[in-house]
Order: structure tokens, then C-alpha cells, then sequence
């Protein structure tokens, strides 16, 4: 991508649905409720030939110092900053308002060049509300529908003649594409004969690209996970404050520790199910799930001032059916007065709620004075790689062997359940496949007992373990000899 597109504009005029649009998937929620996004956004968009970077902006809203309003314009004014164009979006059915005229204003006096838009134009009677926007002075606006993708072309083109005019290539990716190409082919084709200097990059040298490790930040509202994600990342890219609820969108930032990509998800709070009425919330706590499943480590966090609640194991023993790596972070904890306390009534919530987790690791900090914070990542970098785990098949069969002969099997209706073998068949969770005569009649006693043995044995703590069991073919059936 050879540059940064953001979308700005008044609350509700179709900032998100533009957004998923280019991005080409449903990323951003959307709803007509005003306000909705609250934090920048930010993913790979694309228009036909031409991929840039996206950004979705909160509604540009005026607010008293301090405020909610006034937090989310200052994030958004750091999108117009980072971005090299801005689309300026305003609603063509209601027409120009006086917030449309006061923020275009604004966005004159920034140095980023603006493409004007007139979205929702869907219908015939819509131009009057597109003639409108010339008392701008912006130049010519662009008729466009996000919902329906109607005049992307438009778009297309101003942005490559904006980019033209500030000195960016739009097909710069493209050309190296090409050289890259005519690389290929000389390589094909051999050195000419005498040249002694010719070059070719080995394919096998070319090292593999790192993929960034996913990490969620999940838990109750007003946690503290915004403020968690500033302090790891050192800027203030989450909005946070004393409000309840404030991040509604999963949000994705790009960050390196240590060496390693990271892709840290923000979420929305969780509350109790009961609690959950508005159909905005519904569409929040939705995002939080999906950010879940696509996580591969999941850091639960909780308001050590408030203790553990039953909503926060629920959360626990959401992750844990997902299968996702769980590390459980204590936040606040400078404010609690009695540490042993509250750690002892924590770790017995967790043995008696969530057993099937045994040793799950936990990190107490202070998210807002950065206290403990540098005992966080080394913790998700363990648990990542327990999660990854591999044991050998020779070595787990010895192990299997050796539980059945101390602790048999039971039997079932009379016949006795033979395992024979079995196989670690996938990482991330360790899954482990054991054949055996009568797979359907394994008890979940037995299995809990193996996985807490294997646990223990393989140095396997806290992160989900899976255990299918399997019908093994009997050799000998059907060649029974047949009396004359």
C-alpha cells in the first residue's frame, strides 16, 4: 500500500458502510445510531486496481475540554494528520448542515489534501443536496453510495488525481512487481555467455514472513483494557476515561515487542447477558466474540478492586471452548490494600469455576501508572508457546501406557475399554486423538483424569486441552472360520 486514506465526517452520514466497502469486509459496526465509532479504525481498502491504507474516523463533534466529544475529535484529528488524503463525507438527503460547514472549515486549515463526497445519493431527487456542497469551496463533489457501491469509479479517480497532484505514485507497488518479474525471467533464461557478474536472488533464501501473534484484550466494562493498550503501545491511541462502555468497535493495532509482530484487538466490556437490551450493545458484544475467535492468546482482564465476579469466569470459560490461550491479568492492583487477600479468593474462584484450566497463569499491574506492565508480555509469549506445544507420539504413548496400567480404563455394561494408542493430532490447542474399542463410552472422568495427568506430566498449565477418542478397527473381524 503506497499511502493512507481516511474517512472524516459529522456522526451518521456513512463513514463505516463506507468503510467496509473498501475494505471489502464487514469491519466496522454499523448502525443508525449517531456516534457509533468512538476509536479510529483501521484496514487495507481497495478500489479496483488501486490499495491504500484505510482509516475510519469518530464523528466530528464539538465538546467542552475533557469530554467524551472532545476525545473522540482529537482522535480524529490524528487520523487527518497521519492520513495523505482525507474524504470528507456529508449526507446528500439532509443536505449541508452548519456542523458540515464548521468541520470543512477545520479541514482546510490542515495540511492533508480533502476529497469532497456526498453519500446516501441513491435516488434521482438527491442532486439539490449535491449542488449544495459547492458553497464548500472545496471543488467538485462526488455523488456516491456507500450501501450500494455506487460511484466508486468517481472516487477512484479523484483519489489517483490527488495523489498525482502531491507527488505520490498510485502504481508504485506495481512497477516493482514488474522488475521483479523481469528478474524472474533473466533468471529463467541463464546468464549470457561472458557475463561473470550475473545475480539471481535463491527463492530459498528469501526468509518466510513473520506472522503477527494476536492478542485480545477482553473483560467487564470500564476494566481498563483502552488504557492498557495506550500504556503497552506508548500513545494515547485508545480512547479512554471514567465512562463505562466507551470502546464499542474490536479494534486492531499493529505494535512490536522485542522483535515480535504483535496485533493487539481492544474490545468492547462484556456484561451479563440479562443486562443486554440495546441492539448496539448486542452488535458490540458480537465483535468481542469474533475478536475471540480469531485471537490466538486472550488476556482476560479484571478490576482487582472489585474482585472476581461471575461474569469474568464466564468470559474464562468462553475462551477456554474456543480454544484460545488464556492468561489472566489483575488490574489496579496498586489501589488494593489487601493483595494476599484478594489473590487467594481469586485463585479459588478460579479451581472451583474453571478446573479445566489447571495452572492458568495470572500478572498483576497498574495499567494507568504502568506498574508490572513489563511482566505482561513475557507471560503472553509463554502461554503462546505452551499453546503451541507439540509432544512426540513415542513419548505420549509411553506416558499412555503407563496411566492405564496405573489407573485402568473402566468398564462398560460388562466389556472392558481397550485403548490401544494414540497421537497428538494438531497444536493451538494440543489436541490428541486415542483410539480405543469403545470411543462412545469413554467417561468424562476418565478423560478429565488424563488431561489433568498429561497436564501435570508435560508441563502443560493453563491452556485448553482437547481429547478425541476414536474407533480402532478390530484386524480379525469377518475372517472368522466358518464350521462344515
Amino acid at each position: 500500500m503506497t499511502f493512507t486514506l481516511a474517512i472524516v465526517g459529522r456522526p451518521n452520514v456513512g463513514k463505516s458502510t463506507l468503510f467496509n466497502r473498501l475494505a471489502g469486509k464487514r469491519l466496522a459496526i454499523v448502525d443508525d445510531t449517531p456516534g457509533v465509532t468512538r476509536d479510529r479504525r483501521m484496514a487495507e481498502g481497495r478500489i479496483a486496481d488501486l490499495e491504500f491504507r484505510l482509516i475510519d474516523t469518530a464523528g466530528l463533534e464539538e465538546g467542552d475540554p475533557g469530554s467524551l466529544s472532545d476525545r473522540m475529535r482529537k482522535q480524529t484529528e490524528a487520523a487527518i494528520e497521519e492520513a495523505d488524503i482525507a474524504v470528507l463525507l456529508y449526507d446528500a438527503r439532509v443536505g449541508l448542515t452548519t456542523m458540515d460547514e464548521h468541520f470543512a472549515k477545520l479541514l482546510r486549515r490542515s495540511k492533508t489534501p480533502i476529497i469532497l463526497a456526498a453519500n446516501k445519493c441513491e435516488g434521482k431527487f438527491i442532486q439539490q443536496g449535491v449542488y449544495e456542497a459547492y458553497a464548500l469551496g472545496m471543488g467538485d463533489p462526488i455523488a456516491l453510495s456507500a450501501e450500494h457501491g455506487e460511484g466508486l469509479g468517481d472516487l477512484y479517480q479523484a483519489i489517483v488525481d490527488k495523489l498525482q497532484e502531491i507527488g505520490i505514485d498510485p502504481y508504485a507497488e506495481e512497477e516493482i512487481d514488474e522488475e521483479a518479474e523481469r528478474r524472474a525471467r533473466e533468471a529463467n533464461t541463464g546468464p549470457e555467455e561472458g557475463d561473470l557478474n550475473y545475480e539471481f536472488e535463491d527463492p530459498e533464501d528469501e526468509e518466510e514472513e513473520v506472522k503477527p501473534l494476536r492478542l485480545a484484550i477482553v473483560g467487564r466494562p470500564n476494566a481498563g483494557k483502552s488504557t492498557l493498550i495506550n500504556e503497552l503501545i506508548g500513545e494515547d491511541r485508545m480512547i479512554t476515561g471514567p465512562e463505562a462502555g466507551l470502546t464499542r468497535d474490536s479494534i486492531g493495532v499493529d505494535w512490536e515487542w522485542d522483535g515480535l509482530p504483535v496485533r493487539i484487538y481492544d474490545t468492547a466490556g462484556l456484561r451479563k447477558q440479562a443486562k443486554i437490551s440495546e441492539k448496539l450493545e448486542k452488535l458490540s458484544v458480537a465483535d468481542t466474540m469474533r475478536a475471540i475467535q480469531f485471537a490466538e492468546v486472550v488476556v482476560l482482564l479484571l478490576d482487582a478492586e472489585l474482585g472476581v465476579e461471575k461474569q469474568d469466569l464466564k468470559i474464562a470459560e468462553r475462551v477456554v471452548e474456543e480454544g484460545r490461550a488464556l492468561l489472566i491479568v489483575l488490574n489496579k492492583w496498586d489501589a488494593v490494600e489487601n493483595r494476599l487477600e484478594v489473590q487467594r479468593a481469586f485463585e479459588d474462584a478460579l479451581t472451583r469455576s474453571l478446573p479445566q484450566i489447571k495452572g492458568v497463569k495470572t500478572v498483576t499491574l497498574s495499567a494507568l501508572t504502568g506498574k508490572g506492565l513489563q511482566r505482561l508480555m513475557p507471560a503472553v509469549e509463554e502461554v503462546y508457546e505452551t499453546w503451541n506445544a507439540r509432544v512426540p507420539t513415542a513419548a505420549f504413548n509411553r506416558w499412555l501406557h503407563e496411566k492405564l496400567e496405573k489407573h485402568p480404563a473402566p468398564s462398560v455394561n460388562g466389556r472392558r475399554i481397550k485403548m490401544r494408542y494414540g497421537a497428538q493430532i494438531k497444536t493451538r490447542p494440543p489436541t490428541f486423538a486415542i483410539f480405543c474399542n469403545l470411543p462412545d463410552d469413554v467417561p468424562d472422568s476418565y478423560v478429565r483424569y488424563l488431561e489433568n495427568e498429561l497436564r501435570r506430566d508435560f508441563d502443560l498449565p493453563g491452556v485448553p486441552l482437547r481429547f478425541i477418542m476414536k474407533g480402532s478397527a478390530n484386524p480379525y473381524e469377518g475372517r472368522r472360520r466358518k464350521n462344515k
